[in-house]
């Protein structure tokens, strides 16, 4: 096990090159950084830990727009000489948008495509294709590690340098902002993991039922590779298998129902990034 911030691993060492000093202001999103680094997560997430993620990620940018609309803060980042620091956030955060729109979309796409087979499953119907399954499968894929690719140029880029800092509130703002950023690449990697699992292997159906029930092992079992696992085993058996067809009902109607809370909170962090990013691009335009 790997704690959740390893997913970013030289960020942590460039992002503080501000002092590292606190401030009142900052304190309350600097706690719940700590907590969502306390974090644990597997080299294959499930989805009750991709989705414990991005609660923590969602109550970390919540925390981010209420730092960035005190008073305090809007009237030291708008006093700041260089306009660089400002441009640095503004820059990631558009960014941050597009991977959080695109996984979003991914993540609710899917949804509607496992609510599709479950329509099919429950009309019984003889010819049952799971074609539209397995090629957004092989789409999500693609388009998640290609997002992976992208977070991890972010994650590799140099920071503006600066010099020491005499505004301690400044100062403060721009390292958690930084910080917020380096936790967003290690959240949304793990997202990326998830959805990217790759086609089932070949396994039976009861080796993954022995899985499933044996506690050690269930909280590593992959709940799309579970899905593409049951579903391969009622083509073997044929539809009108009932026994198979629950099995595959139980699998999809959990997926689903792990999907939702996902795109909640994917739902949550884009308001939150759409806020703080209007609130930057005024306090850039009053510089």
């Amino acid at each position: 096990m790997k704690k959740m911030a390893s997913f970013s691993s030289k960020t942590n060492n460039r992002s503080i090159s501000l002092p590292s000093r606190s401030h009142p202001a900052t304190q309350i999103i600097e706690e719940e950084l700590n907590r969502l680094k306390t974090w644990e997560f597997s080299a294959s997430p499930t989805a009750e830990a991709v989705h414990n993620g991005l609660i923590g990620l969602g109550e970390v940018h919540k925390c981010m727009v209420d730092l960035l609309n005190l008073p305090l803060t809007l009237q030291a980042l708008s006093q700041c000489q260089n306009r660089k620091w400002v441009d640095e956030i503004l820059d990631k955060s558009v960014r941050f948008l597009d991977v959080c729109g695109t996984t979003r979309d991914l993540v609710s796409q899917f949804k509607e495509i496992v609510k599709e087979v479950q329509s099919l499953l429950r009309r019984r119907k003889e010819d049952l294709s799971t074609n539209n399954y397995t090629t957004f499968r092989k789409k999500m894929k693609k388009e998640a590690k290609s997002l992976i690719t992208a977070l991890k140029r972010m994650d590799h880029e140099e920071v503006v340098a600066v010099m020491e800092v005499d505004d301690q509130l400044f100062s403060a703002v721009i390292r958690v902002l930084r910080e917020v950023a380096t936790m967003g690449i290690s959240v949304f990697q793990m997202v990326l993991v998830f959805l990217s699992t790759p086609n089932s292997r070949p396994i039976s159906k009861w080796s993954l039922v022995s899985r499933l029930i044996n506690k050690g092992d269930q909280d590593n079992v992959n709940e799309i590779e579970s899905v593409d696992v049951a579903l391969s085993s009622l083509f073997k058996c044929g539809p009108n298998e009932v026994v198979e067809i629950q099995f595959v009902k139980s699998r999809l109607e959990n997926l689903e129902a792990h999907f939702e809370c996902i795109e909640n909170g994917l739902d949550n962090i884009f308001r939150c990034l759409i806020r703080s990013r209007s609130t930057l691009l005024n306090v850039a335009s009053c510089q």
